[in-house]
């Protein structure tokens, strides 16, 4: 016999011993198992992902809404702003329209009291030069009723 036929009865006991131990089964179940893990492990990679989008998607949504209240709240801190630049704005116009007014007023009353002030010094001067003139011109009692006449009309009529 020769070495051809040695080699075939190998082989053949090969593949007896093979399928007597079930070794294409576990090489099948082998398989099976390592693609239902690979199943299972690209179905949790889908879900995953899925569950990724969404929270990115949440995230957007939560950055546009922080986005747009940001702005509602700079919009209304300058429209505050502006209110407030206004009324301080109006306030300074009063205050400065109120001491512009006192200020007129104090000017008034000064110069009321100067010209009181003048009129009084005029009126003792007038009062003294006319009680100088008459008495060198007219003595006694006719003297002194002209003099006090005179000295009540000057001072009624500059105050």
């Amino acid at each position: 016999m020769d070495a051809s036929f040695w080699a075939l009865v190998a082989l053949i006991l090969f593949f007896a011993l093979i399928f007597y131990l079930k070794v294409p089964g576990m090489v099948a179940g082998f398989l099976d198992k390592r693609a239902d893990d690979v199943r299972t492990e690209l179905e949790e990679a889908r879900k995953l992902r899925e569950e990724a989008q969404a929270v990115l998607a949440e995230f957007q949504k939560k950055r546009s809404e922080a986005e747009a209240e940001a702005e509602a709240i700079i919009a209304e801190a300058k429209v505050e702003a502006d209110r407030m630049a206004f009324e301080t704005n109006q306030a300074l116009e009063e205050m400065i329209a109120r001491r512009s007014k006192a200020a007129e007023g104090k000017i008034a009353q000064a110069e009321a009291q100067a010209v009181a002030e003048v009129r009084a010094k005029v009126a003792d001067v007038s009062v003294a030069a006319a009680r100088e003139i008459l008495s060198g011109k007219v003595k006694d009692k006719l003297a002194d009723d002209i003099v006090a006449k005179s000295i009540g009309e000057v001072k009624t009529q500059l105050n």
